[in-house]
C-alpha cells in the first residue's frame, strides 16, 4: 500500500514536470517566433532603405505607402478573427509575410533616421520591453485591469494620432508620444502575463500540435506588435534624422 503511494507520488511528480517543460517550450516558442519576426523586419528594411529607386519610387507614390498599410492590416486581422480555421503553416506564413511587409513599410525609418539614432532606440527599446516583459511573467499581480485600461487608452491614443494628422498640433504629438509609450510598457507585461497563463490553462494543447504552434504564432504577434509600437514611439524621442 505504502509502495502504490510512493508509485502514484512519483506518477504525479513525472506528470507536472512533464507539464512544466511543455510550457516552457511553448514560452520559448512565442519569444523565439517574436525575434525571428523582428529579425526579418530589421534585415527588410535595411535592405530596402538601401535601394535608393525603390525607396524613390515609395516616397513619389504614397498610395504605394498605404496601400501596403492596409495589405498589414489585413493580414493581422486575418490572424485575429480566422487563425481557428487555417492550419499553423499557413498562420505561421501569414506571420511571416507580415514581418516581411512591415519591413518594406518601416524601411521609410531607416532612410530618415541616422544609424546610430536607430541602435541607440533599439537598445532602449529592448531594454524596456525585456524589464517590462519580465515582470509581467514573474509578477503574482493580477494586470487584468492595467491590461484593459491601456486598451482603452490605446484607442483615444490612435483617434488622438489620426487628428494629429490634419491638426498637426506639436503638443498633442508630444502627449501621444508618452502616453503612447505607457501603454505600451503595460502592454508588453499584461501580454507577457497572459501568455503565461494560456500555458498553464492548455497545458498539454500546447505540445507540437497543430493548435499549440497557432498559440505561439499568435503569442509572437502580439509581442512583436509591442515592440514595434514601443520602438516607433521611442524613435520620436531619440531618433535623430538625417541632414
Amino acid at each position: 500500500m505504502y509502495g502504490n503511494f510512493e508509485n502514484a507520488q512519483e506518477r504525479l511528480a513525472s506528470g507536472s514536470k512533464g507539464l512544466a517543460q511543455v510550457q516552457a517550450s511553448f514560452i520559448n516558442r512565442v519569444y523565439g517566433w517574436m525575434c525571428g519576426g523582428l529579425a526579418i523586419t530589421g534585415i527588410i528594411s535595411w535592405l530596402v532603405a538601401s535601394n535608393k529607386e525603390f525607396m524613390t519610387m515609395l516616397i513619389a507614390h504614397p498610395i504605394l505607402f498605404f496601400g501596403l498599410i492596409i495589405v498589414e492590416l489585413v493580414m493581422v486581422g486575418s490572424l485575429g478573427v480566422a487563425v481557428n480555421k487555417m492550419s499553423a503553416a499557413v498562420a505561421t506564413a501569414i506571420y511571416v509575410g507580415y514581418a516581411a511587409l512591415n519591413g518594406v513599410v518601416l524601411s521609410l525609418v531607416f532612410y530618415n533616421f541616422t544609424a546610430e539614432s536607430l541602435a541607440t532606440t533599439f537598445f532602449a527599446t529592448a531594454g524596456t520591453f525585456g524589464a517590462m516583459s519580465l515582470y509581467g511573467y514573474v509578477t503574482k499581480r493580477d494586470l487584468t485591469s492595467i491590461g484593459n485600461l491601456c486598451f482603452m487608452a490605446l484607442i483615444g491614443l490612435i483617434i488622438a494620432s489620426v487628428v494629429n494628422m490634419f491638426w498637426a498640433n506639436s503638443m498633442l504629438y508630444w502627449i501621444t508620444t508618452y502616453v503612447g509609450i505607457l501603454i505600451f510598457v503595460g502592454l508588453t507585461a499584461y501580454d507577457t502575463q497572459k501568455i503565461k497563463q494560456m500555458s498553464v490553462a492548455l497545458g498539454d494543447e500546447l505540445s507540437e500540435t497543430d493548435s499549440g504552434k497557432k498559440f505561439a504564432i499568435m503569442g509572437a504577434l502580439t509581442l512583436y506588435l509591442d515592440f514595434i509600437n514601443l520602438f516607433l514611439l521611442l524613435l520620436r524621442i531619440f531618433g535623430g534624422r538625417r541632414d
